[in-house]
C-alpha cells in the first residue's frame, strides 16, 4: 500500500484575517509550516501550540524556531549532567530540570534550555508551566544550528541576568569541550574551557566538578 498522509489546519485569526497553519503527517514525522504565521506569533498563541505537540519550540520576537529532536547522544550527555547536577541540588536544597520546560529570557522570548537550575526550590521565578529566571542553565549544541547555542543565547542569557551559562560541545569529536561561562555585569566571561582528562567545574556552585571524559563517554 502506498503511503497514507493526513492533512489537517489550524485556523487562528489575527487582527481580523485568519489564517490557517497546514499540519501534515506521514510516517509518524510531522512537517508544521509557520511560515504564514511567523512575525505575528504571541506568547499565548505559541503556549497554546507547544501544548498540543511533544516538538520543541522557542519563541523569540513573533517568531517560532523548530528545534531537533534530539539523539541518543545528546540525551546521554543529558543525563549524565542532570545527574551530577541533581546530586549538587539535593545537598543545598535547589532544583534542576531538563527539557522540555520553557524559560521565559524577556517578555517575546521564549527558550528551551537542555537543562536549567535553581539554587532553591522555592525560588519563585521556578513556576509550574514558564520559568521567569534561572541560577544556571545549560545548552548542548546543535548539529543543524551550532551557532544559536555559541552565540546568540550566550548573547540573550546574559541579558536576562542568568549567573552561569554551561556550553557542551560535542560536534567535534577531537575537540569536545564544555565551557563555563560566569555573568560579570552584563556579559559572560569565560570561567573555563574545560577538555578530555579534566574536571569541569562551576564558579556558582562551590566544590561542584564533573569530568569531562564521563559527559562525553556517555552511552
Amino acid at each position: 500500500m502506498g503511503k497514507v498522509k493526513v492533512q489537517w489546519r489550524l485556523a487562528l485569526a489575527i487582527d481580523g484575517e485568519t489564517i490557517s497553519m497546514r499540519v501534515m503527517l506521514a510516517d509518524e514525522e510531522t512537517d508544521i509550516d509557520p511560515a504564514p504565521l511567523q512575525g505575528l506569533w504571541t506568547v499565548e498563541r505559541c503556549l497554546r501550540l507547544t501544548n498540543q505537540t511533544n516538538r520543541l519550540i522557542e519563541f523569540t520576537y513573533g517568531t517560532l524556531e523548530f528545534l531537533p529532536f534530539p539523539t541518543t547522544y545528546h540525551q546521554a550527555i543529558s543525563r549524565e549532567l542532570f545527574l551530577a547536577f541533581h546530586v549538587a541540588m539535593q545537598r543545598i536544597g535547589g532544583d534542576v530540570y531538563f527539557a522540555a520546560l520553557r524559560l521565559q529570557i524577556r517578555p517575546e522570548n521564549l527558550r528551551e534550555p537542555d537543562l536549567l537550575l535553581v539554587r532553591d526550590k522555592a525560588d519563585l521565578r521556578a513556576q509550574n508551566e514558564l520559568w521567569l529566571g534561572v541560577d544556571l542553565v545549560v545548552k548542548i549544541v546543535s548539529p543543524d544550528h551550532p551557532e544559536r547555542g555559541t552565540e546568540q543565547k550566550r548573547r540573550e542569557y546574559a541579558e536576562a541576568g542568568i549567573a552561569e551559562y554551561w556550553i557542551v560541545n560535542s560536534l567535534n569529536q577531537l575537540d569536545q569541550t564544555i565551557t563555563v561561562l560566569a555573568l560579570n555585569g552584563t556579559s559572560y566571561r569565560e570561567h573555563g574551557v574545560f577538555h578530555r582528562g579534566q574536571q569541569a567545574t562551576s564558579s556558582l556552585l562551590a566544590d561542584f566538578a564533573i569530568s569531562v571524559d564521563e559527559i562525553f563517554d556517555a552511552q
